[in-house]
């Protein structure tokens, strides 16, 4: 028997008789016609018995009267002995009664071929069993910064509305589309936005901005402006910000943030931009207790909606 713990090399060979013959046959002619032949040290029945040679393997098959098929002999000589066991083979001319002819086609070099089927073998695995992104560490960083900020966020109303962790305890609140504004928000420390989920905006959403300095921050497009006008008509807001130009809150760097954020616009401007004469409730002001609050902090703690809110809207009208 093979053993694949100590085997070098594999002698495969082509046999053909002229007659029936069978496998007992060739095994008995091929230990019978090499005994002697090697001298001591290589008589193939004590190689077998110590494990140098392995289990001969004769596939043979007979048709129209003759024989054919092949020999394979695993060793675990070095080369020059496994070379001279092949050529041994050659030297048999008969298998039982019938002339016979052995030919050796082939030595498989086995770690040759072990080191072949390890590197493809490699390859399959690199892959089908590793991701096919090895994240670099600033990746794995931010994705425990997205599963932290998933769990900072909370849900307001029976409607369930994605917001930031300080929404109800802050003065002012930023009122953004959906959970991934939320979401790209915290990544920035702005943790006071809230989502109304869509154009239809929640009776919720108008309670909550009843009491608080709000600014609707929007998507750069026909989406962002349909919530506009939406929350002008049904809640009490402040001041309007935009994202720039056909791009998403969700989307935003901190550096595009600020800007749109600096970039507000007071609502009277805006009500008269869509020629809307008023909102819901009584215009309020913001208080003088409110505007103190937010400058007496200093700038280096303010987070970045409320560094926004301490810089003086600019007159830029709404697209």
């Amino acid at each position: 028997m093979q053993n694949v713990d100590t085997t070098k090399y594999v002698i495969y060979a082509d046999i053909t008789a002229e007659g029936i013959v069978e496998r007992p046959d060739v095994v008995g002619a091929i230990f019978g016609q090499t005994e002697g032949l090697l001298g001591s040290d290589l008589d193939l029945r004590d190689l077998q018995k110590t494990g140098r040679l392995g289990r001969i393997d004769v596939q043979i098959t007979s048709s129209g009267g003759k024989s054919s098929g092949t020999i394979s002999i695993p060793s675990s000589f070095d080369k020059v002995e496994t070379a001279i066991l092949a050529a041994a083979l050659e030297t048999i001319d008969r298998v039982g009664p019938c002339i016979a002819r052995i030919a050796v086609n082939r030595i498989e070099d086995v770690r040759a071929s072990k080191r072949k089927y390890v590197i493809e073998r490699a390859k399959r695995i690199l892959v089908e069993m590793f991701d096919e992104n090895i994240l670099e560490t600033e990746e794995i960083t931010e994705e425990i910064k997205q599963s932290v900020r998933v769990e900072e966020i909370t849900h307001l109303g029976k409607d369930n509305l994605p917001a930031g962790p300080n929404v109800l305890d802050s003065d002012a609140i930023l009122v953004v589309e959906g959970r991934a504004d939320v979401l790209n928000l915290l990544k920035y420390g702005i943790k006071n936005a809230v989502a109304v989920g869509g154009t239809n905006v929640p009776p919720h959403i108008a309670d909550l901005c009843a009491k608080k300095v709000v600014t609707a921050f929007t998507d750069g497009d026909r989406g962002g402006e349909l919530i506009i006008k939406e929350l002008l008509q049904v809640a009490d807001i402040d001041f309007v910000a935009r994202a720039p130009e056909g791009k998403s809150v969700e989307d935003l760097t901190q550096k595009e943030i600020v800007r749109a954020l600096r970039q507000k616009i007071p609502v009277e401007q805006v009500l008269d931009q869509y020629k809307i004469k008023s909102q819901p409730k009584k215009r309020r002001e913001i208080t003088t207790k409110r505007k103190s609050l937010i400058r007496e902090k200093p700038l280096c703690v303010r987070s970045t909606m409320e560094r926004a809110e301490v810089i003086a809207p600019r007159r830029i009208m709404p697209r």
